[in-house]
């Protein structure tokens, strides 16, 4: 792991309040654009969210740049990746894996919520105004913070159109 990232991780997650506590689920609405941290009925925090290239309908197969839709959970965590801290979401599930072999594609899969990239090649105004992920769920990197924070493995995720 970079050394430095470490300590910016450490640093950022003391500056995050533990007062609203733990996500027991987390939202995606993709029209909306938005990512909210649920603890029962109650919105603990809403992050807007860049998606895919391709962002409407369900992905259907690697490649083809949409963002899942669907009941998924929190699988893992990456601190080294090519963005901003990563917590993977699993897809695909058993019935995203037999949709796609069944017309002969693979689903893809490491579909994550992340930060801004590490070596960016637009703009800050670009990754906050477009979808430009490969199908992955995006937020600025402090809110990638808080989300990191505030959930844990399994949590489940709703990822609705």
């Amino acid at each position: 792991m970079n050394f430095a990232v470490f300590i910016l991780i450490g640093l950022l997650a003391q500056s995050v309040s533990a007062n609203w506590g733990i996500a027991d689920r987390v939202i995606v609405n993709k029209t909306e654009r938005q990512l909210y941290l649920m603890q029962g009925d109650q919105v603990l925090r809403r992050y807007d969210i860049a998606l895919g290239l391709a962002p409407r309908g369900h992905k259907q197969q690697e490649g083809d740049f949409r963002t899942p839709e669907g009941n998924y959970f929190l699988s893992r965590r990456l601190i080294e990746s090519d963005f901003f801290m990563a917590i993977e979401v699993s897809y695909p599930n058993a019935a995203d894996t037999e949709q796609a072999r069944s017309r002969g594609f693979n689903p893809g899969g490491r579909i994550m919520i992340h930060g801004q990239p590490i070596a960016p090649k637009k703009s800050p105004g670009y990754y906050a105004k477009f979808d430009w992920t490969d199908g992955c769920i995006a937020v600025s990197n402090q809110a990638m913070t808080e989300i990191w924070q505030h959930t844990r493995i399994n949590t489940p995720i709703t990822i609705l159109p």
